[in-house]
């Protein structure tokens, strides 16, 4: 179906920035499209929730909720989630592109694998689920569909947003009687309780390992129902049984995955990997141990007698009798090879890892050099508890299964998530704000002209570069709009006419703010902003203080009082006294100019006449 034509939202722009180009997949939770980024001009993928959804408010609180909590997930196999919005009331996650095919666009092309291959498939695929498990995140429906294979063989697990956190897993009520996964792919305990759990991601990318070595899933049927109840009553059988060739240890990896006791599986994604890892090498084992045997033309068997009892003529067996005896002396060989092989590659090789939990990067390397194993770290991961450099994870786990001299991958605390803010000034736009949303910042748009940053790029940035920020801090950036089409001429001190005048004439609006000055002369301008020489674009408003003159008081009456009382009331607000004495009375005021109740200027010189 041609879906450029059919589907309305092809070619819709959401959120003002993502312009919706085709659709890539669909299915009952939501529809995939691909899309452009046109602010940062890069390809990318769209995730719109179906309609049917629109009005179960619990789903779209927890789609958000664990949105949230997948745009955390910061680990190479997982798909990258950048962003989210709202178009039409439906929810939609903007996510990483990922050119290349689905495993199940694989599987339909070349129906199974070898055992190889797909255990260099399932490994990164655990690895990304493994990072979720310990993010306390399930992701509930791991199939082919939604595993990616780049066109340069990165593989990246996706559909995250239907997952639910593992705690409220018991708790949320709305999801109860409602089986939300592949029922091909579905874990016993979903279809009994709908309880999900890392056991259950286990188990679903079990089934998936069992259809990349086979080409089919273990249990099928006309009604989904029927399907789902297969996963409760039979177990997963071994896939050599389908399939000759398949070594017996990767029988016993998805074997172990695919219990139906949830408590006799592998307890999560990180184990599994191990598991995998494991079998991987004993691929290698079994590849060197069959170019070692190699078949005989002819068994020639010689019996010893003691030296007492030898007769002096040669004895020989029966050619029949010794056949027979050669036969079953080889299948009983073989058998003891095959029992003590099976056990050295699927339990025999393997020690118990040390526990380097807890422990600095110093302690944990010399602890693991002590007993034999070497050391490699990971990204690390951030942690508000863990202090940093102190190990937060292992992969073995403490007393998991590695083989003698093996390597222990070690997780280090990175402390608590935040991130300097980089020195962005005279970057590009597009350039600035992918760096800072990368670190999980909001970068926030204001522009301004400037005579020496070409347009689209960075003047300044705000918090400064350097300052340390957690994840979800808004960071302004200031981008130049190029050279500035009109300076602002500098108008401090010259006449508020002539001012407004000069302002006008360059396409300038004004606004006038008045404050008293004993410096400037009343009328004229004391400041102005912008700054003279600025560079503005036409209709800036430019803001001018203007002089009202020295500040004024209310000339107090003081007729009645002496002298001296006068002339400190007087003084007290700013003004200076001259006296007029007429030596015929009791030295009091009988008459002052201005009068009381006159405003004049601070300092201003007020005449007492007094008798």
């Amino acid at each position: 179906m041609d879906t450029t034509v059919t589907d309305p939202l092809i070619g819709a722009l959401l959120g003002g920035r993502y312009r919706i180009r085709r659709r890539i997949a669909h299915g009952g939770m939501a529809v995939v499209y691909q899309a452009v980024d046109e602010r940062l001009e890069r390809v990318v993928a769209v995730k719109l929730i179906q309609p049917s959804h629109a009005n179960n408010r619990a789903f779209l609180e927890r789609f958000e909720r664990e949105a949230r909590t997948v745009a955390r997930l910061n680990h190479p196999n997982i798909v990258a989630v950048y962003d989210s919005g709202e178009h039409d009331g439906l929810p939609y996650l903007v996510m990483e592109y990922v050119a290349g095919r689905t495993l199940r666009d694989v599987l339909r092309k070349r129906h199974r694998l070898p055992p190889k291959e797909a255990l260099d498939i399932i490994e990164p695929v655990l690895a990304a689920v493994a990072t979720a498990h310990r993010n306390g995140l399930v992701h509930r429906d791991i199939k082919p569909e939604n595993v990616l294979i780049g066109d340069d063989g990165t593989v990246k697990v996706t559909d995250f947003g239907l997952a639910r956190a593992v705690e409220a897993s018991a708790d949320d009520a709305t999801a109860r009687g409602q089986l939300i996964a592949t029922v091909a792919y579905v874990a016993p305990e979903l279809v009994t309780d709908g309880r999900s759990a890392p056991r259950s991601d286990v188990y679903s990318a079990g089934i998936m390992l069992f259809e990349m070595l086979t080409g089919q899933v273990p249990f099928t049927g006309e009604r989904a129902v029927d399907v789902a109840h297969q996963h409760v009553e039979y177990d997963v059988p071994p896939p050599s049984r389908l399939v000759d060739g398949i070594p017996a240890v990767v029988d016993e990896v998805v074997l172990r995955a695919t219990r139906r006791d949830p408590e006799a599986r592998l307890a999560d994604a990180s184990m599994f990997r191990a598991e995998v890892r494991a079998a991987r090498g004993g691929l290698n084992s079994v590849a060197r141990a069959s170019a070692r045997v190699q078949p005989h033309s002819t068994v020639h068997t010689t019996v010893a007698l003691p030296r007492e009892e030898l007769p002096r003529h040669r004895i020989t067996l029966p050619r029949r009798r010794r056949s027979g005896l050669i036969v079953a002396t080889v299948l009983v060989v073989l058998a003891l090879i095959a029992a003590v092989g099976g056990w050295w590659l699927g339990a025999g090789r393997y020690t118990q890892a040390p526990g380097l939990l807890a422990m600095t990067r110093a302690e944990a390397v010399a602890e693991a050099e002590r007993l034999g194993f070497s050391v490699e770290f990971d990204e690390g991961q951030f942690s508000e508890t863990v202090p940093v450099d102190v190990v937060i994870d292992q992969d073995p786990e403490p007393q998991g299964r590695i083989l003698p001299g093996g390597t222990i991958t070690l997780t280090l605390s990175l402390g608590p998530e935040q991130y300097p803010i980089p020195e962005l000034v005279g970057a590009p736009i597009a350039e600035a704000t992918e760096q800072l949303r990368v670190l999980g910042l909001r970068p926030q748009i204001t522009e301004e002209y400037s005579s020496s940053i070409p347009a689209g790029h960075v003047i300044s940035v705000d918090p400064a570069p350097g300052t340390v920020v957690r994840p979800g801090t808004e960071v302004t950036l200031v981008i130049s709009r190029g050279e500035p089409p009109i300076e602002v001429p500098n108008v401090v001190g010259d006449r508020i006419e002539d001012a407004e005048e000069e302002l006008r004439e360059l396409g300038l609006r004004i606004e006038i703010i008045e404050q008293e000055s004993e410096e400037v002369r009343e009328g004229r301008v004391i400041s102005q902003s912008p700054e003279p020489h600025t560079g503005v674009g036409p209709g800036t408003v430019v803001t001018l203080t203007v002089s009202t003159g020295p500040p004024q008081v209310e000339v107090p009456d003081v007729e009645g009082m002496t002298v001296d009382e006068a002339r400190a009331l007087l003084e007290s607000h700013g003004l200076r006294v001259e006296v007029y004495d007429i030596p015929t009375g009791d030295d009091r005021v009988f008459d002052q100019s201005p009068e009381g109740g006159t405003r004049v200027d601070r300092g201003s010189v007020i005449t007492l006449w007094s008798h």
